[in-house]
Parts: C-alpha cells; sequence; structure tokens
C-alpha cells in the first residue's frame, strides 16, 4: 500500500523531471540548475536537495527518464506491428525512435549528442534503461531465428569479438549464431547513427529530400545484413 508520503515523494519526482524536461528545452544540459528546477516548482532549493542532490543527479533523473520513454515508444511499435512481418516489425521500431528523436531533439541530445562535461553516467542506474532498444531488437531477431525467418549469417568473426557475442547470447539466452548477434549488434549503431545523421542535420542541406524515405531503404539494408 502507497502511503501518503510516498505519493507526495513520487509526484515531487514527477514535477521534477517535468521540470527539468522543460528546461533542457531552453539549456544545454551542462548548464541545468537545481535552484531554476526549484524557483519554478514554487519550492526554496534545500527543499529540492532532499530529492536530488546535486545536479549530476537530476541529469541522470533526466537520462533514465529518455531512455525509458524512447524504449516504451519502440516496445509499443512493435507489438502493434506484431501480425506484420519480422522486416516490418524492425522498420516500425526504427521510425519509432526516430519519431521520438524528432519530437524531443533536446532530449535525444542528451542521450546521443556531445557527452556533459564533468558528468559520469552511472552504470547501475542508466544501463538498464540504455540498453532497453537494443534488447528490443536482439528479441524481435531471436524470435524470427526461431521462427525460421532468420538466415545464419555467414562471416569471420575476430577471436574477442566471438567471444563477446557468445558472453552476450549466455546472458540472454540467445539461441542465434554468435555472427547474428554481432551483426545486431552493430544494427544498434547503425540505426542511432543515422537518426543523429537526420536529427542533427548531419546529411547536408538539400541532400535529401524525402529524409523518412531513406531511413525505410537503410533499415531494408540492414534487415538483410542481420538475417531477416
Amino acid at each position: 500500500m502507497v502511503t501518503p508520503r510516498q505519493s507526495a515523494r513520487e509526484q515531487m519526482m514527477r514535477d521534477i523531471v517535468r521540470v527539468g524536461r522543460e528546461h533542457l528545452n531552453e539549456v544545454l544540459p551542462a548548464e541545468l540548475s537545481l535552484r531554476a528546477v526549484a524557483r519554478d516548482l514554487g519550492v526554496v532549493p534545500s527543499a529540492l536537495y532532499r530529492y536530488v542532490r546535486d545536479r549530476e543527479a537530476l541529469i541522470t533523473l533526466l537520462i533514465v527518464d529518455a531512455y525509458d520513454e524512447l524504449a516504451d515508444e519502440v516496445d509499443a511499435a512493435i507489438a502493434a506491428a506484431a501480425r506484420k512481418a519480422y522486416r516490418a516489425r524492425l522498420e516500425a521500431a526504427v521510425l519509432a525512435a526516430r519519431s521520438w528523436a524528432i519530437r524531443e531533439p533536446s532530449r535525444f541530445a542528451l542521450l546521443y549528442g556531445t557527452p556533459v562535461p564533468g558528468y559520469s553516467a552511472p552504470g547501475d542506474l542508466t544501463s538498464g534503461p540504455g540498453t532497453r532498444v537494443v534488447l528490443a531488437l536482439g528479441t524481435l531477431a531471436e524470435d524470427a531465428w526461431q521462427a525460421g525467418k532468420l538466415r545464419k549469417v555467414v562471416t569471420t568473426l575476430p577471436r574477442a569479438v566471438r567471444a563477446d557475442m557468445e558472453r552476450l547470447r549466455r546472458e540472454y539466452e540467445l539461441d542465434m549464431p554468435a555472427e547474428n548477434v554481432a551483426r545486431v549488434y552493430g544494427l544498434w549503431s547503425a540505426v542511432f547513427g543515422a537518426i543523429l545523421f537526420d536529427n542533427f542535420g548531419q546529411y547536408g542541406e538539400g541532400s535529401l529530400t524525402d529524409r523518412e524515405g531513406f531511413l525505410r531503404v537503410h533499415v531494408a539494408g540492414l534487415a538483410e545484413t542481420i538475417g531477416l
């Protein structure tokens, strides 16, 4: 049973994240200020320190919040496409990630842009949320393997890379071969690299008239690469 005190704390944490999001639209992550957040919440800074000890803790809250919202939308897109072919599910996942990035440019930049000077993300808090999308992609590929819709990738893996992929296979109880695991792991960076180029204007003025269409083509090629 949730006590009134716990409920009040949860509401305050939600309010802190909400205001922190709003500030990210106005300032760089390195410029976030607990005093400014407290001001907009109508509380004194000392009251806020009971919930968030410093700026780094606020940044961590916002990172976890962004990772989770992004992953929730990717998961929902895959679920909505559950009756479609695996390639279509992969495309739906990537397009959902792109849509979130376009809608939330400052939060996307917090996750995939320039590192915040002096900030080191605590792995015990951020690793789980931060790997949810790659795990969703991995689960999609594993489901395709189990359904006979993912062919074995034929390639030679360096010894160290094979060891890493075999470790991931054991950790996540995957049946697909290490070669496919390596391609799916690479898919993660390929997808977000493309979204980053799109969102940060790296393709250049006038180079692509249909960026979403280009991403669909890119995803089709990546699907071939992982064995779909």
